[in-house]
């Protein structure tokens, strides 16, 4: 498929900012934040908003008629396209609930806070997993219908915004509220997930092909003699992408050292160290998103629909 720079930056921005809403509102459900530090507060959930918008309104680049966007979220019933936008709408209700009492400075985690909190996380998180069902539930693309889609979304969302979380309170408090050990134990899913993603994708076998679309038996070979037409088209740029071998799996490294080492190797550095552990996560944070970019194209551009077949 080919990779829509739009839609590599919508999901990868988004995950990052529902991400840091998810780590900071749980810190607060659980009292490893409090609201003595306000200031801290509003600005991760208040920062976190931007690469939220951005990617929302990054998304409406990849459409047809961008101003015709508002029609998605009347196909709620039947579309995870239109239930993303639902859920990335109604997220903004507990949002500013939380940052106007913080705001506020009310001092209490009283009920109304704990509830639109716990909304927060909620629909935070069906958002990103709206968002990676838009893929998963495409049977013409065999590569989005892997099971690990779903989890390593969500697992990308939690690392980037944890880490800038943990990052961002570090500065503050040299013991950060969430500690490096649970990101350890996510990147560390995040890697294995994406390892065993991108084995399968080798090895794994197309579910149709010429002699089944043509109703032949297995053992009978069917081949492209003359193509449909003499020149490029939308299906064969859009459906057909095509990656050399060897600049996916360069790609791949480099993904998995920016997503996976460096962080990695960050949050050791900041548990050994606490002096240096807001920089080691900082930088981390940062690496964290590139390799999310990196290993977002690659998703997109590695996958094949099923009508590339008649070409």
């Amino acid at each position: 498929m080919h990779p829509a720079f739009s839609v590599i930056f919508f999901s990868t921005l988004t995950g990052l900012g529902y991400g840091t809403w998810v780590w900071t509102a749980l810190m607060l459900l659980t009292r490893r934040l409090e609201l003595a530090s306000a200031a801290m507060i509003v600005f991760l959930l208040a920062a976190a908003a931007v690469p939220v918008v951005a990617g929302l309104l990054s998304s409406t680049l990849h459409l047809g008629r961008p101003l015709r966007a508002w029609r998605a979220f009347s196909q709620w019933r039947t579309s995870w396209l239109s239930r993303e936008g639902v859920f990335a709408v109604l997220a903004f209700v507990p949002w500013a609930v939380v940052v106007g009492i913080v705001f506020l400075d009310i001092g209490e985690q009283g009920p109304w806070l704990r509830l639109a909190l716990a909304a927060l996380v909620v629909l935070s998180l069906a958002t990103v997993a709206c968002t990676a069902m838009i893929y998963a539930s495409l049977k013409p693309v065999p590569a989005w219908t892997h099971r690990s889609v779903v989890p390593g979304y969500l697992l990308f969302a939690l690392v980037t915004g944890g880490l800038v979380v943990a990052a961002g309170v570090a500065w503050v408090d040299a013991d950060a509220p969430l500690s490096p050990v649970v990101l350890l134990v996510l990147l560390a899913g995040l890697v294995v997930g994406k390892r065993r993603y991108w084995r399968d994708l080798d090895r794994g076998e197309w579910p149709a092909s010429r002699q089944s679309a043509l109703g032949l038996p297995a053992d009978r070979e069917a081949t492209v003699f003359e193509r449909p037409h003499t020149e490029a088209s939308y299906l064969t740029k859009e459906m057909g992408f095509v990656v050399a071998r060897r600049h996916a799996k360069r790609l791949r490294a480099i993904a998995m050292v920016l997503f996976g080492s460096v962080p990695m190797l960050a949050c050791v550095i900041a548990l050994l160290l606490p002096p240096l552990a807001a920089p080691a996560l900082c930088v981390a944070a940062v690496s964290a998103l590139a390799g999310a970019l990196v290993e977002r194209w690659l998703f997109f551009a590695e996958a094949k629909h099923l009508v590339t077949l008649y070409y």
